[in-house]
């Protein structure tokens, strides 16, 4: 952030180039009230730099590992009282930004207000966001920069075509890989305690039997 604005100032215009900025922002701030006006049950769609971008039904690959991967989330911070767990349409509203993460988690301190017919969330402690094509390159780019610059302190991407995770943490800012993995165990670095097989992300008998040992804790 340092560097573009240093980079601006070098620019006699700069002023100019401010005044467009702001203009623009102001434009799409009414495009933006006029989404959060129209926001509906019927609603699938994420506001990103001005623009509607409409969510495309996904396949069953993806739709298993985000049900998968919210119902042990889910259950876990249920059961410890943790805080509270989304997925899919609920909508978090960033500084400039609304997206509709797969899975996302906000500690107990932070969701506890949350009421039963709110629409627009703040951002999480954690979001998991499952790939497809329509949306990796928005989950691998802007989310990846948003979610970061937020303070989402732990960012999942999973691949269900691949059954790998990558963990990323949010270190001075900014997100750094803690490990890609397509087996073995993977230990959140923001709930506290969970940890599950990665292949219970992707298979569902391993679900289970990951889902009864948190019943049973």
């Amino acid at each position: 952030m340092e560097a573009i604005v240093e980079q601006m100032l070098r620019y006699p215009q700069v002023h100019l180039y401010l005044q467009q900025v702001q203009d623009a922002l102001r434009e799409e701030q009414d495009r933006r009230k006029a989404f959060h006006d129209s926001l509906s049950d019927d609603t699938n769609a994420e506001f990103i730099n001005g623009e509607i971008i409409e969510n495309v039904s996904t396949d069953l690959g993806h739709n298993e590992a985000t049900g998968f991967l919210y119902r042990l989330l889910s259950v876990f911070a249920g059961r410890n009282k943790l805080g509270r767990a989304g997925i899919e349409k609920l909508m978090v509203s960033l500084t400039r930004n609304d997206y509709e993460p797969d899975v996302c988690f906000w500690k107990a301190d932070r969701s506890a207000h949350f009421s039963s017919s709110q629409r627009l969330f703040p951002a999480p402690d954690f979001v998991a966001e499952v790939l497809s094509g329509s949306t990796q390159k928005r989950d691998r780019g802007i989310k990846f920069q948003d979610y970061a610059a937020h303070g989402v302190g732990e960012y999942w991407i999973v691949d269900a075509e691949r059954r790998t995770v990558e963990q990323y943490a949010l270190v001075n800012g900014q997100y750094e890989l803690v490990e890609k993995k397509n087996s073995g165990i993977i230990a959140s670095t923001v709930v506290d305690g969970f940890t599950l097989p990665v292949e219970a992300i992707f298979d569902e008998q391993r679900n289970l039997e990951a889902l009864a040992g948190i019943l049973k804790s």
